[in-house]
């Protein structure tokens, strides 16, 4: 009998390259999602005909009847972007945090073998800021809130309280929570700097506007944060893993960033700079060590290669975007 996943949030970026994964693997997969962020485009409709997909908004209980059993579920469904917590937050916070209830409280009473939950590498943000942990970030650092009435604390804080959730939870499953750092790829969305980069490209915008050109960030394609996932979800050991979720090895200015997208672009328009978001960190760059160590993960998409990758996603996606293709 092949396995079977839950991915809920499976109409999402990350969910659905899992669930692309999963399925090239034999497992048998059920996609849960409300579809708040739009309607299921063409990619999600073809994975549909291999999957089976389930509307639902899991800020309301999941019924015992809607979903089949499963092996394994991994929970992606969440508000996310610093845009949605900064006109939002509240909602943000309750939306996060109430998912993850409904979703452990469905697995108590149907236990799978594993519960996976994605959470951020913003976790750790604080307490680098704050000085009570260096660079790179490893997963045993304290929860720091510098700033509890900046709007973007509350993506941070729902994630942190769904994390407590799951290791305190009374369940007869196995625990995984990867902390997702800068994960990119087709198919993201428009709220996060890579896409607004080649959007701005792909519309000519001249000048560029540039928000915090010295800040760093560490990338990671989406194939290899969905390798991660997987081997973390599948490990049979019964203790709780929490892993950070990334790549160490390519850290990169804002400023580097926007010139390598110039280049593949084949345009460099000039740069106004401006200073960074309020509570936007200086730098981030995970610890992989806990990773490394418990599943043998190894990065294998480079950055020139993946956002090569993703700007020939995004130019022929953009027209539709705005409704310049029928």
């Amino acid at each position: 009998m092949s396995e079977r996943a839950l991915i809920t949030g499976g109409a999402g970026f990350i969910g659905l390259h899992l669930a692309r994964e999963l399925l090239r693997t034999g497992t048998e997969v059920v996609l849960l999602d409300d579809f708040s962020r739009g309607r299921p485009d063409d990619a999600f409709t073809a994975l549909c005909g291999h999957a089976r997909a389930v509307p639902h908004d899991l800020r309301l209980p999941i019924p015992d009847d809607l979903l089949p059993t499963v092996d394994h579920v991994y929970h992606l469904a969440a508000k996310v972007g610093v845009g949605q917590s900064n006109r939002a937050p509240g909602d943000v916070l309750r939306t996060n945090v109430l998912t993850t209830v409904n979703v452990l409280d469905w697995c108590a009473r149907n236990p799978p073998q594993a519960l996976f939950l994605s959470s951020t590498s913003e976790v750790g943000d604080g307490a680098v800021r704050s000085g009570l942990a260096t660079l790179p970030a490893p997963e045993d650092v304290p929860y720091v809130l510098p700033d509890p009435a900046l709007p973007r604390a509350a993506y941070s804080l729902g994630k942190v309280v769904s994390e407590v959730l799951l290791l305190h939870a009374d369940g007869e499953f196995r625990v995984r929570i990867g902390r997702y750092h800068n994960v990119y790829g087709p198919r993201m969305g428009y709220a996060h700097v890579i896409p607004q980069f080649i959007e701005r490209l792909l519309a000519g915008q001249h000048p560029f506007p540039l928000y915090g050109a010295h800040q760093t960030r560490s990338f990671c394609h989406v194939d290899d944060a969905v390798a991660a996932t997987v081997a973390m979800t599948r490990l049979p050991s019964d203790e709780p893993l929490v892993a950070n979720i990334g790549n160490a090895d390519d850290e990169i200015s804002a400023l580097a960033l926007a010139e390598r997208l110039f280049t593949i672009a084949g345009t460099h328009p000039e740069l106004v700079i401006h200073e960074p978001p309020p509570g936007s960190p200086e730098r981030r760059l995970p610890d992989l060590k806990v990773l490394t160590t418990a599943t043998g993960y190894q990065p294998r998409v480079d950055l020139d290669t993946g956002l090569r990758q993703t700007y020939a996603w995004y130019a022929s996606a953009l027209p539709y975007r705005h409704g310049a293709v029928s």
